[in-house]
């Protein structure tokens, strides 16, 4: 009777992971929306959302440490400066680029992250590669191709911001899948205030209404620090290969709300360079999947 309990034990869990997972994936999806919403420059809405969003997190580093909040940050040692100021680059250049492009445009660019991880580690770490991560690279560049091309990309300044977005996310998967000591959520919290230093000089408080102010919160707080905290949870309970893949509601939810609320319709040439850089990733990753379902952490967590 013991492993039908322990097998039932292991599908509650990985169903509870995958909810959370998802559930992040939904927080995150709601960035366009929300963004569309502000009326104040591109600055304020860069410290706004950093400022709301290094605040819950540092509450949430606070309660999940158990109050040993100046520890856990010490704890993150060179890698997470390192993971802290490239999320910084990439959490800066996503409100940059929602600025200067359509939704689908940045969010389908944002989906080939992990793609270009792989080429960096490839490139910079000598780490092995299969023929079918190459493939994927291939597809994922040729999709990237289509979307820098076509209309809404936001010129060369859209692209541009876009792709340096895309690059530091990137950068921030290899750190972190390299030296998995470094702890997210702090990394994370010192990135948002590392925002806020850098463009607090250049925004305009006074223009802040009550309506954008309230945006900002909810995106500070529930887009990025929610979020977080829905992903923090799930992972933990799935494999990463599979939290890779539920994240990727995210590339599709986000330009769907913003039509659907805002009427913000994306060219079909994005559509397609979307769904062609999706279909890479899903390439690359389901077979990380298949090999780390093997060692899945979902019997980890069963209680003794």
């Amino acid at each position: 009777m013991t492993v039908p309990i322990v097998a039932t034990e292991e599908r509650s869990i990985r169903r509870r992971g995958q909810l959370f997972v998802a559930l992040a994936a939904l927080a995150w999806s709601s960035a366009g929306v929300l963004q569309r919403e502000l009326s104040v420059g591109t600055t304020t809405q860069l410290a706004g959302r950093a400022l709301f969003a290094c605040a819950a997190l540092a509450a949430f580093v606070a309660v999940s440490n158990r109050g040993r909040t100046i520890v856990a940050f010490r704890s993150m040692g060179s890698a997470g400066l390192a993971v802290a100021i490239c999320t910084a680059i990439a959490s800066g250049s996503f409100i940059v680029a929602l600025n200067h492009a359509t939704v689908a445009n940045v969010l389908f660019m944002q989906a080939a992250a992990p793609i270009f991880a792989a080429l960096l580690a490839w490139i910079a770490l000598a780490e092995s590669i299969t023929g079918r991560a190459l493939v994927a690279m291939g597809v994922a560049l040729f999709g990237v191709a289509l979307m820098v091309g076509g209309p809404g990309s936001g010129g060369a300044l859209g692209v541009g911001v876009s792709l340096l977005m895309t690059l530091a996310f990137a950068v921030t998967i290899v750190i972190t899948r390299h030296r998995r000591e470094v702890s997210m959520a702090p990394a994370i919290c010192l990135s948002q205030f590392l925002v806020v230093v850098a463009v607090a000089p250049f925004t305009h408080p006074g223009t802040v209404s009550a309506h954008d102010l309230t945006f900002l919160v909810l995106l500070g707080v529930g887009q990025v620090g929610l979020g977080l905290a829905f992903l923090t949870v799930g992972a933990r309970l799935i494999p990463a290969a599979e939290v890779a893949l539920i994240t990727l509601l995210e590339i599709v939810l986000g330009p769907l709300w913003v039509w659907i609320v805002l009427g913000e319709r994306p060219a079909l040439i994005a559509v397609i360079g979307g769904v062609v850089v999706i279909f890479a990733v899903v390439l690359q990753t389901t077979q990380s999947v298949q090999t780390e379902a093997i060692h899945s952490p979902v019997r980890a967590a069963l209680p003794d």
